[in-house]
Protein backbone atom coordinates (compact mmCIF):
# COMPACT_ATOMS: atom_id res chain seq x y z
CA UNK A 1 0.00 0.00 0.00
CA UNK A 2 1.49 3.61 -0.97
CA UNK A 3 0.03 7.02 -0.23
CA UNK A 4 -0.05 8.78 -3.43
CA UNK A 5 -1.90 11.91 -5.19
CA UNK A 6 -2.16 10.38 -8.19
CA UNK A 7 -5.32 8.37 -8.16
CA UNK A 8 -9.01 9.32 -8.35
CA UNK A 9 -10.21 5.68 -6.88
CA UNK A 10 -7.88 5.22 -3.89
CA UNK A 11 -8.82 5.84 -0.62
CA UNK A 12 -9.13 8.96 0.65
CA UNK A 13 -6.75 9.89 3.52
CA UNK A 14 -6.49 13.98 3.15
CA UNK A 15 -8.73 15.95 1.77
CA UNK A 16 -9.77 19.68 1.34
CA UNK A 17 -12.86 21.23 1.72
CA UNK A 18 -14.43 24.80 2.47
CA UNK A 19 -17.67 25.21 4.69
CA UNK A 20 -20.72 27.05 3.30
CA UNK A 21 -20.23 29.25 6.60
CA UNK A 22 -16.86 30.40 4.70
CA UNK A 23 -18.11 30.19 1.38
CA UNK A 24 -21.55 32.04 1.12
CA UNK A 25 -20.81 34.45 4.36
CA UNK A 26 -24.75 35.46 5.33
CA UNK A 27 -27.93 35.83 3.55
CA UNK A 28 -27.05 39.56 2.35
CA UNK A 29 -24.23 37.86 0.67
CA UNK A 30 -25.52 34.91 -0.99
CA UNK A 31 -28.68 37.59 -2.53
CA UNK A 32 -25.70 40.26 -4.12
CA UNK A 33 -23.91 37.05 -6.07
CA UNK A 34 -26.29 33.89 -6.98
CA UNK A 35 -27.51 35.65 -10.22
CA UNK A 36 -23.89 36.66 -10.90
CA UNK A 37 -22.66 33.37 -10.71
CA UNK A 38 -25.37 31.51 -12.92
CA UNK A 39 -26.50 29.94 -9.78
CA UNK A 40 -30.13 28.18 -10.41
CA UNK A 41 -31.53 30.10 -6.84
CA UNK A 42 -29.86 31.29 -3.89
CA UNK A 43 -28.66 28.76 -1.24
CA UNK A 44 -30.66 28.99 1.74
CA UNK A 45 -27.54 29.00 4.50
CA UNK A 46 -29.90 27.15 6.82
CA UNK A 47 -29.97 24.21 4.93
CA UNK A 48 -26.80 24.48 3.66
CA UNK A 49 -25.33 24.35 6.87
CA UNK A 50 -27.38 21.34 7.68
CA UNK A 51 -26.50 19.29 4.24
CA UNK A 52 -23.02 20.37 4.43
CA UNK A 53 -22.57 18.96 7.93
CA UNK A 54 -24.29 15.97 7.15
CA UNK A 55 -22.28 15.43 4.06
CA UNK A 56 -18.82 16.01 6.34
CA UNK A 57 -20.59 13.81 8.99
CA UNK A 58 -20.59 11.06 5.91
CA UNK A 59 -17.31 11.47 5.16
CA UNK A 60 -15.60 11.02 8.78
CA UNK A 61 -17.70 7.61 9.41
CA UNK A 62 -15.00 6.81 6.39
CA UNK A 63 -11.69 7.69 8.17
CA UNK A 64 -11.31 11.14 5.54
CA UNK A 65 -9.08 13.26 7.45
CA UNK A 66 -10.31 16.92 6.33
CA UNK A 67 -8.39 20.46 6.51
CA UNK A 68 -10.87 23.39 6.06
CA UNK A 69 -10.83 26.27 4.18
CA UNK A 70 -11.38 30.00 6.18
CA UNK A 71 -13.57 32.51 4.61
CA UNK A 72 -11.37 34.97 2.47
CA UNK A 73 -12.96 38.86 1.74
CA UNK A 74 -12.10 37.63 -1.86
CA UNK A 75 -13.74 34.42 -2.25
CA UNK A 76 -17.82 34.08 -3.26
CA UNK A 77 -20.52 31.53 -3.22
CA UNK A 78 -18.60 29.05 -5.83
CA UNK A 79 -15.47 28.99 -3.21
CA UNK A 80 -17.08 26.08 -2.01
CA UNK A 81 -16.19 24.11 -4.59
CA UNK A 82 -12.59 23.70 -3.41
CA UNK A 83 -11.65 21.14 -6.51
CA UNK A 84 -11.34 23.70 -9.21
CA UNK A 85 -8.81 25.62 -8.03
CA UNK A 86 -5.84 22.63 -7.76
CA UNK A 87 -4.72 19.97 -9.34
CA UNK A 88 -2.73 18.12 -6.84
CA UNK A 89 0.50 15.29 -7.69
CA UNK A 90 2.93 13.67 -5.85
CA UNK A 91 4.86 16.69 -5.94
CA UNK A 92 2.32 18.98 -4.32
CA UNK A 93 -0.34 21.01 -5.84
CA UNK A 94 -0.01 22.67 -8.69
CA UNK A 95 -2.19 26.23 -8.36
CA UNK A 96 -4.84 26.89 -11.21
CA UNK A 97 -5.69 29.63 -12.84
CA UNK A 98 -9.12 30.03 -13.82
CA UNK A 99 -11.51 30.07 -16.74
CA UNK A 100 -14.46 32.10 -14.90
CA UNK A 101 -12.73 35.66 -13.79
CA UNK A 102 -15.71 35.62 -11.04
CA UNK A 103 -13.31 33.38 -9.51
CA UNK A 104 -9.93 34.02 -10.09
CA UNK A 105 -8.88 34.87 -6.62
CA UNK A 106 -9.95 31.40 -5.44
CA UNK A 107 -6.36 30.34 -6.32
CA UNK A 108 -4.48 32.15 -4.49
CA UNK A 109 -6.18 31.70 -1.62
CA UNK A 110 -6.13 27.99 -1.60
CA UNK A 111 -2.25 28.16 -2.49
CA UNK A 112 -1.69 29.75 1.01
CA UNK A 113 -4.14 27.68 3.03
CA UNK A 114 -2.09 24.77 1.48
CA UNK A 115 1.31 25.94 2.04
CA UNK A 116 -0.37 26.79 5.93
CA UNK A 117 -0.39 22.86 6.44
CA UNK A 118 2.18 21.95 5.03
CA UNK A 119 1.09 20.65 1.71
CA UNK A 120 3.61 21.65 -1.05
CA UNK A 121 3.24 23.36 -3.93
CA UNK A 122 4.65 22.30 -7.13
CA UNK A 123 3.93 24.87 -9.52
CA UNK A 124 1.32 27.18 -10.84
CA UNK A 125 -0.59 28.07 -14.20
CA UNK A 126 0.12 31.40 -15.47
CA UNK A 127 -2.01 33.74 -17.93
CA UNK A 128 -2.49 33.33 -20.43
CA UNK A 129 -2.96 29.94 -19.29
CA UNK A 130 -6.62 28.38 -17.73
CA UNK A 131 -6.77 25.25 -16.06
CA UNK A 132 -9.69 24.34 -13.54
CA UNK A 133 -9.35 21.04 -11.54
CA UNK A 134 -12.74 19.91 -12.50
CA UNK A 135 -11.74 19.64 -15.82
CA UNK A 136 -8.08 17.34 -14.58
CA UNK A 137 -8.50 13.43 -13.64
CA UNK A 138 -6.22 10.41 -12.98
CA UNK A 139 -7.29 7.72 -15.16
CA UNK A 140 -4.02 5.63 -13.06
CA UNK A 141 -0.91 6.95 -11.67
CA UNK A 142 1.07 7.38 -14.47
CA UNK A 143 -2.00 8.36 -17.03
CA UNK A 144 -4.03 11.76 -16.80
CA UNK A 145 -7.30 13.08 -18.40
CA UNK A 146 -7.77 16.40 -19.23
CA UNK A 147 -10.64 18.40 -20.55
CA UNK A 148 -10.13 21.08 -23.43
CA UNK A 149 -12.94 23.51 -22.95
CA UNK A 150 -14.34 27.22 -21.77
CA UNK A 151 -12.52 26.54 -18.57
CA UNK A 152 -9.39 24.92 -19.49
CA UNK A 153 -7.62 26.32 -22.71
CA UNK A 154 -4.41 24.72 -24.72
CA UNK A 155 -1.77 27.02 -23.11
CA UNK A 156 -3.08 25.66 -19.80
CA UNK A 157 -2.86 22.18 -20.84
CA UNK A 158 0.71 22.24 -21.73
CA UNK A 159 1.64 24.39 -18.53
CA UNK A 160 0.44 21.63 -16.63
CA UNK A 161 2.14 18.95 -18.99
CA UNK A 162 5.43 20.78 -18.22
CA UNK A 163 5.05 20.67 -14.64
CA UNK A 164 3.93 17.27 -14.39
CA UNK A 165 7.37 16.18 -15.68
CA UNK A 166 8.33 12.74 -15.65
CA UNK A 167 5.49 12.26 -13.01
CA UNK A 168 3.30 10.89 -15.95
CA UNK A 169 3.71 8.75 -19.29
CA UNK A 170 0.83 10.11 -20.94
CA UNK A 171 -1.60 13.24 -20.91
CA UNK A 172 -4.73 12.66 -23.00
CA UNK A 173 -6.72 16.13 -24.12
CA UNK A 174 -10.39 15.67 -23.94
CA UNK A 175 -12.24 18.19 -26.43
CA UNK A 176 -15.46 19.16 -24.37
CA UNK A 177 -18.48 20.43 -26.08
CA UNK A 178 -20.20 23.44 -26.32
CA UNK A 179 -23.32 22.36 -24.45
CA UNK A 180 -24.50 25.66 -22.80
CA UNK A 181 -21.82 28.08 -23.88
CA UNK A 182 -18.77 29.95 -21.51
CA UNK A 183 -21.21 31.09 -19.07
CA UNK A 184 -22.23 28.03 -17.84
CA UNK A 185 -20.40 25.15 -15.75
CA UNK A 186 -19.34 22.11 -17.44
CA UNK A 187 -16.15 20.23 -16.98
CA UNK A 188 -14.73 17.02 -17.95
CA UNK A 189 -16.08 15.63 -14.74
CA UNK A 190 -19.16 16.48 -15.55
CA UNK A 191 -19.61 13.51 -17.66
CA UNK A 192 -17.02 11.78 -15.94
CA UNK A 193 -16.42 10.12 -12.85
CA UNK A 194 -13.78 6.82 -11.85
CA UNK A 195 -15.16 4.70 -9.33
CA UNK A 196 -12.53 2.30 -9.48
CA UNK A 197 -9.69 1.44 -11.72
CA UNK A 198 -12.08 -0.37 -14.19
CA UNK A 199 -15.23 1.60 -13.24
CA UNK A 200 -16.69 4.62 -14.11
CA UNK A 201 -20.08 6.73 -14.42
CA UNK A 202 -20.50 8.26 -17.54
CA UNK A 203 -23.13 10.60 -19.28
CA UNK A 204 -22.48 9.11 -22.84
CA UNK A 205 -24.11 11.21 -25.23
CA UNK A 206 -21.65 14.34 -24.12
CA UNK A 207 -18.70 11.85 -24.51
CA UNK A 208 -15.81 12.29 -27.19
CA UNK A 209 -16.21 8.98 -29.38
CA UNK A 210 -12.49 8.64 -29.28
CA UNK A 211 -12.52 9.23 -25.37
CA UNK A 212 -15.26 6.39 -24.92
CA UNK A 213 -13.64 3.98 -26.98
CA UNK A 214 -9.98 5.13 -25.54
CA UNK A 215 -11.41 4.05 -21.80
CA UNK A 216 -13.14 0.61 -22.91
CA UNK A 217 -9.88 -0.45 -24.87
CA UNK A 218 -8.46 0.00 -21.46
CA UNK A 219 -10.84 -2.33 -19.94
CA UNK A 220 -13.03 0.38 -17.99
CA UNK A 221 -16.44 -0.59 -17.26
CA UNK A 222 -18.90 2.33 -18.31
CA UNK A 223 -22.14 2.78 -16.10
CA UNK A 224 -24.47 5.38 -18.34
CA UNK A 225 -26.15 8.01 -16.35
CA UNK A 226 -29.67 8.15 -18.04
CA UNK A 227 -30.57 11.19 -19.50
CA UNK A 228 -33.20 12.37 -16.93
CA UNK A 229 -30.26 12.03 -14.32
CA UNK A 230 -27.44 13.80 -16.13
CA UNK A 231 -29.42 17.48 -14.67
CA UNK A 232 -29.25 16.38 -11.17
CA UNK A 233 -25.50 15.51 -11.85
CA UNK A 234 -25.70 11.56 -11.99
CA UNK A 235 -22.26 11.65 -13.43
CA UNK A 236 -20.77 13.48 -10.80
CA UNK A 237 -19.61 10.82 -8.53
CA UNK A 238 -16.63 11.03 -5.86
CA UNK A 239 -14.72 7.73 -4.88
CA UNK A 240 -13.89 7.41 -1.25
CA UNK A 241 -11.80 4.24 -2.28
CA UNK A 242 -12.02 1.27 -4.76
CA UNK A 243 -15.91 0.93 -5.63
CA UNK A 244 -17.40 3.26 -2.55
CA UNK A 245 -18.60 6.50 -3.57
CA UNK A 246 -20.92 9.24 -2.33
CA UNK A 247 -23.82 10.87 -4.94
CA UNK A 248 -26.32 12.85 -4.55
CA UNK A 249 -29.58 11.44 -3.59
CA UNK A 250 -31.52 12.25 -6.70
CA UNK A 251 -29.81 9.64 -8.73
CA UNK A 252 -31.77 6.36 -7.82
CA UNK A 253 -31.03 5.00 -11.45
CA UNK A 254 -27.74 5.57 -11.72
CA UNK A 255 -26.63 4.36 -7.71
CA UNK A 256 -28.98 0.96 -9.03
CA UNK A 257 -26.55 0.93 -11.64
CA UNK A 258 -23.43 1.30 -9.89
CA UNK A 259 -24.66 -1.22 -7.09
CA UNK A 260 -24.87 -3.93 -10.17
CA UNK A 261 -21.33 -3.70 -10.74
CA UNK A 262 -20.60 -4.47 -7.21
CA UNK A 263 -20.40 -0.80 -6.05
CA UNK A 264 -21.54 0.90 -2.90
CA UNK A 265 -22.89 3.89 -3.34
CA UNK A 266 -23.44 6.62 -0.29
CA UNK A 267 -26.33 9.19 -1.06
CA UNK A 268 -26.69 12.68 0.35
CA UNK A 269 -28.90 15.46 0.11
CA UNK A 270 -27.57 18.47 -1.36
CA UNK A 271 -30.35 20.69 -2.92
CA UNK A 272 -28.39 23.69 -1.51
CA UNK A 273 -24.81 23.21 -1.41
CA UNK A 274 -25.37 21.08 -4.80
CA UNK A 275 -27.45 21.25 -6.89
CA UNK A 276 -27.88 25.22 -7.08
CA UNK A 277 -24.46 25.84 -7.95
CA UNK A 278 -23.67 23.21 -10.33
CA UNK A 279 -21.52 21.07 -7.65
CA UNK A 280 -21.46 17.66 -7.01
CA UNK A 281 -19.31 15.84 -4.75
CA UNK A 282 -16.34 15.60 -6.80
CA UNK A 283 -16.80 19.70 -7.13
CA UNK A 284 -16.83 20.18 -2.84
CA UNK A 285 -14.09 17.96 -2.30
CA UNK A 286 -10.00 18.36 -3.23
CA UNK A 287 -8.85 14.88 -2.30
CA UNK A 288 -4.67 15.60 -1.02
CA UNK A 289 -3.90 11.90 -0.69
CA UNK A 290 -5.36 8.69 -1.54
CA UNK A 291 -3.53 5.17 -0.43
CA UNK A 292 -3.40 2.93 -3.46
CA UNK A 293 -2.39 -0.79 -3.54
Amino acid sequence: MIETAQSEVGAISRMLLKHPRAAFGDTASIERQWRALNFTAPPDLARATAEYDRFVALLNQNGVGMEFLSDTETSGLDSIYVRDASVVCDRGAIVCRMGKPARETEPAAQEAALRAIGYPIAGRIEAPGRLEGGDVLWLDRRTIAVGRGYRTNDEGILQLRRLLGHAIDELITVPLPHWRGPADVFHLMSIISPVDDDLAVVYSPLMPVAFREFLIARGTTLVDVPDEEFETMGANVLALAPRTCVMLNQNPLTRERLEKNGATVIAYEGSDISLKGGGGPTCLTRPLKRVVR
